[in-house]
């Protein structure tokens, strides 16, 4: 499953939706697990920016702008306008809204990794105790009488095996971007309007974030838009690209949850 806790590794840096992460191991875990509530998406109702992989970028762009934050450029789909307010959780229920695509880094939660260091390959499977699915009642324990990993457990461990993997990739594909000088700084723009339709006042600016400049991408030569259609890289760009008019449907919907409207609308 997991490396043994002895070396204690931990998660470095703010973790997304995350309180209080620890190795999962069974002398600590034993008789725990999961329980499931009524309210299965309340860990996400105040996250407005969910980290995604590059093979995500094409499915996230059909619900959300996908977008590069912070000097790591980190892609993310915006789910919000506000730190505090996800659009795509109910939030007088703790429902995620049928259809629209949840991204892995939600689908893996409460399970995530902490490295062994920059240098080694192996990682340790870590449980966040601080969630509200976290149970010493559950209905999906880690581990059974024997100490061993049930099944639920180990799937869960492939799957977060299989992110982490998906994280290398999209880690490799920012960074071959940024030696091709692909990024440049951009912004969400919201611009007021009146019961008529008309422009009513100034735009008011609703995001700034690293963004591929469609004009750097024009100047790249036949044999780099080759290599980057040859790794796939270039379908992922442009998912990110076609994934911006999606501000538009946020602020929509940001509209409508102030104005009270039913959930989706």
């Amino acid at each position: 499953m997991a490396d043994a806790a002895a070396n204690q590794p931990t998660l470095t840096g703010s973790l997304p939706l995350y309180k209080k992460p620890e190795p999962l191991n069974p002398q600590q875990h034993q008789g725990k697990g999961l329980r499931f509530t009524s309210r299965p998406f309340d860990f996400l109702k105040e996250t407005h920016f969910v980290p995604v992989t590059m093979g995500e970028f094409g499915q996230s762009s059909s619900c959300f702008p996908v977008i590069f934050l912070g000097d790591a450029k980190t892609p993310v789909a915006a789910m919000g306008l506000r730190a505090d307010e996800n659009l795509f959780v109910d939030p007088e229920t703790g429902q995620y809204e049928r259809f629209s695509y949840l991204p892995a880094f939600v689908r893996r939660y409460p399970f995530v990794v902490a490295s062994h260091g920059a240098d080694s390959d192996r990682f340790t499977v870590c449980i966040d105790a601080g969630s509200h699915l976290f149970s010493d009642n559950p209905e999906q324990p880690f581990f059974n009488d024997a100490g061993e990993p049930t099944r639920f457990t180990n799937r869960a461990v492939e799957f977060v095996r299989r992110y982490e993997a998906d994280v290398t990739v999209t880690r490799a594909f920012v960074k071959r971007l940024e030696e091709l000088d692909l990024f440049d700084q951009q912004q969400a723009n919201f611009q007021p309007r009146d019961a008529q339709g008309q422009p009513q006042g100034e735009p008011q600016q609703v995001a700034s974030y690293w963004g591929v400049s469609s004009d750097k991408l024009k100047k790249l030569s036949p044999e780099l838009l080759a290599e980057l259609r040859d790794n796939t890289y270039l379908g992922a760009i442009y998912a990110h690209m076609l994934s911006l008019p999606r501000w538009e449907s946020l602020i929509t919907r940001a509209a409508a949850r102030s104005a009270g409207a039913p959930p989706g609308v």
